[in-house]
C-alpha cells in the first residue's frame, strides 16, 4: 500500500522526537468509517462499530510506517496518566491496555497513541528529547487535570521543566455548543476560563474553546512553549471524522515516539 497520508505537527521538537497525527485516510476500514464515505479509510478506533479484523489491519499498517509497536490505552475521559514500556505486551492483541487517558515514556522501542474524533489530542516532549508523552483531553478529562497530571508524571520522571506542547485538530470554538455546567467546571477552578466560553444563541449554551483552555492549563504548569494545529475536526470533513457531526464514526490518532 502507499504510504498513510498523517500530518506533521509544526513545533520546533528535538529531532529524536517524532510525531503525527491521523486522518481518516490510508487504511482499508469502508462505511462511514471508511475515507470520506468511501473505502480506504484508517478508523484505528476498536470500540466504534467497525469490524475488528479492519481495525486491527489499520493499526499494523500504522505500527508498520512508525516501525515499531504502538501503545494504545482504554480511554475514559479521565485524567489518569501511565508510564509506557516496549515490554509492557505491547503489539499483542491479546494484551488489555492500561485504563488511562495519557502516557510518558523515556523507552525507544514503543510509540504512543491517543484516539480522537472531537476531542483534544496534546504531544509533549522534553527539550532535551529524552521523553514524550501524549494526552486524550476531552472537557471532562482537561477539567479533571489530565494535562497538570501528564506534566507530573514527566517532571518525576526526571524530564525537568522545560517542556514543549502540540495541540492537534480537534472541535473548535465556533462548533463545540456546551452546557452551563461545562462553564461552571472550568470556572470554579480558575476564573480566567470564563474567557474560553462565549455566549451561545440559546439561554445556558456556551460556545468553548477546547484548544484555549488547554493552553491556559499548560501556561498554569509552566508549559511556555505551546504549539497550536487550530484545525477543526467537525468543519473538515474531507480529513477528519467527527462525533459531534457524525455520531457513529471512526477515530484518529495523535502518536509519538523516541527514535533511536
Amino acid at each position: 500500500m502507499n504510504p498513510i497520508p498523517t500530518i506533521a505537527p509544526g513545533w520546533p521538537a528535538p529531532a529524536r522526537v517524532r510525531a503525527l497525527f491521523t486522518t481518516r485516510a490510508g487504511g482499508v476500514s469502508t462505511g462511514r468509517w471508511g475515507d470520506a464515505g468511501h473505502a480506504g479509510g484508517l478508523n484505528l478506533g476498536a470500540r466504534c462499530g467497525d469490524e475488528p479484523e479492519r481495525v486491527a489491519r489499520n493499526r499494523q499498517l500504522l505500527a508498520a510506517q512508525v516501525g515499531r509497536p504502538i501503545r494504545w490505552l482504554e480511554q475514559v475521559h479521565g485524567a489518569k496518566a501511565v508510564e509506557a514500556a516496549a515490554a509492557a505486551g505491547d503489539g499483542d492483541p491479546a494484551a488489555a491496555p492500561a485504563i488511562a487517558d495519557a502516557q510518558a515514556t523515556r523507552d525507544r522501542g514503543v510509540a504512543l497513541g491517543v484516539l480522537v474524533a472531537d476531542c483534544l489530542p496534546v504531544l509533549f516532549a522534553d527539550r532535551a528529547g529524552d521523553m514524550v508523552a501524549v494526552a486524550h483531553a476531552g472537557w471532562r478529562g482537561l477539567a479533571a487535570g489530565v494535562l497538570e497530571n501528564t506534566i507530573a508524571l514527566m517532571r518525576s520522571r526526571g524530564s525537568g521543566t522545560d517542556l514543549i506542547a502540540w495541540l492537534g485538530p480537534c472541535i473548535g470554538p465556533t462548533a463545540f455548543e456546551v452546557g452551563d455546567e461545562v462553564r461552571a467546571a472550568f470556572r470554579s477552578q480558575d476564573p480566567r476560563a470564563a474567557a474560553h466560553f462565549r455566549q451561545g444563541a440559546r439561554p445556558g449554551k456556551w460556545w468553548a474553546d477546547l484548544q484555549g483552555l488547554a493552553v491556559q492549563r499548560l501556561q498554569g504548569m509552566g508549559v511556555a512553549a505551546i504549539h497550536r494545529s487550530n484545525a477543526c475536526t467537525v468543519s473538515d470533513s474531507n480529513r477528519f471524522w467527527s462525533y459531534r457531526r457524525d455520531g457513529a464514526c471512526g477515530r484518529m490518532a495523535g502518536v509519538i515516539w523516541l527514535q533511536d
